[in-house]
């Protein structure tokens, strides 16, 4: 059976051209065209082209057929589309690297929506260090906080960043800006330490009694305690701390109302039901019920 005669083709590398090019060179030195002029050297000149790739092609009895040549010019055109292909999924992912934003403080790249620019110097950071940030500046107690790049101190605005940040940290931020822009002198915080709200003193009328607008319980607001009834601000500052809790003020209330009064030594309450206005305590002291002096020789009687 004969054989299918081998599929020849007749292009040519860079090294067939240079070696084809040189021998037109020596052929014909008098002018610097890459193909003569003259037709016997341009058949010439193709002559030696059929020769060098005749001379590069295998033998028949070395199997090659038109199926093989075939074969090995669909793998190389396959290989080449791999090679095509990892050079497109290289770039792609190149690209796609350079779209992540890197933050400073946790070292980490990130996507843009993840990303928070400053206004007022151009830092970005991610949004969770940001958060962050603030959380700790505020637990010590600064309203204004800074940008945290090294040697940068500009601003964080306030509004800039409601869209990323918890929600807990702006209400203790925004407290915290409304408390600064209140000058000292007119504001005062609710008494009752379960709720310590901050109060502001709108005029300078003198106000005792006071409702916190919002733990709703009274206080005195000349002497910023919690309200003390039957007791007036200069009495209640006489008293020492141990006796301006909410009991001791009601029992104060009641001996007033009872008529009761109280050893000026032991500061008990005493009540006298008969008899004469000369007392005698139970720790031994003397005076006089109605009021309230030590009794001597020289006080017989109110």
């Amino acid at each position: 059976m004969a054989q299918e005669p081998a599929l020849l083709d007749l292009s040519c590398d860079d090294f067939y051209l240079s070696a084809l090019f040189r021998e037109t060179d020596e052929l014909d030195s008098e002018d610097d065209q890459i193909f003569p002029v003259s037709d016997v050297k341009y058949a010439e000149g193709l002559q030696l082209q059929e020769a060098l790739v005749a001379s590069m092609l295998p033998e028949p009895s070395q199997g090659y057929s038109t199926l093989n040549i075939a074969a090995n010019a669909a793998s190389s055109s396959s290989s080449a589309s791999f090679k095509v292909e990892q050079a497109e999924e290289a770039v792609t992912a190149e690209s796609g690297e350079s779209s992540l934003s890197f933050c400073e403080i946790c070292v980490d790249r990130k996507e843009s929506d993840q990303m928070f620019t400053i206004q007022s110097c151009g830092h970005v950071f991610c949004n969770e260090c940001i958060s962050k940030h603030v959380a700790a500046r505020l637990e010590y107690n600064v309203h204004g906080i800074r940008c945290p790049a090294v040697n940068c101190g500009r601003a964080i605005e306030f509004d800039s960043c409601r869209s990323f940040m918890p929600k807990d940290v702006l209400e203790k931020w925004d407290e915290m800006l409304c408390d600064a822009m209140v000058d000292a002198s007119q504001k005062f915080y609710c008494p009752f330490k379960d709720c310590s709200a901050m109060l502001v003193r709108d005029s300078d009328e003198v106000i005792r009694e006071s409702e916190c607008p919002v733990c709703r319980r009274l206080f005195c607001a000349r002497c910023y305690v919690p309200w003390h009834p039957g007791v007036d601000c200069e009495e209640f500052h006489r008293m020492n701390e141990d006796e301006r809790g909410r009991e001791d003020l009601m029992l104060r209330e009641l001996a007033k109302a009872k008529s009761w009064n109280r050893c000026p030594r032991c500061k008990y309450y005493v009540e006298r039901n008969q008899g004469c206005i000369h007392m005698t305590c139970r720790c031994g002291f003397q005076f006089c019920y109605t009021c309230g002096e030590p009794w001597s020789s020289a006080h017989g009687g109110c």
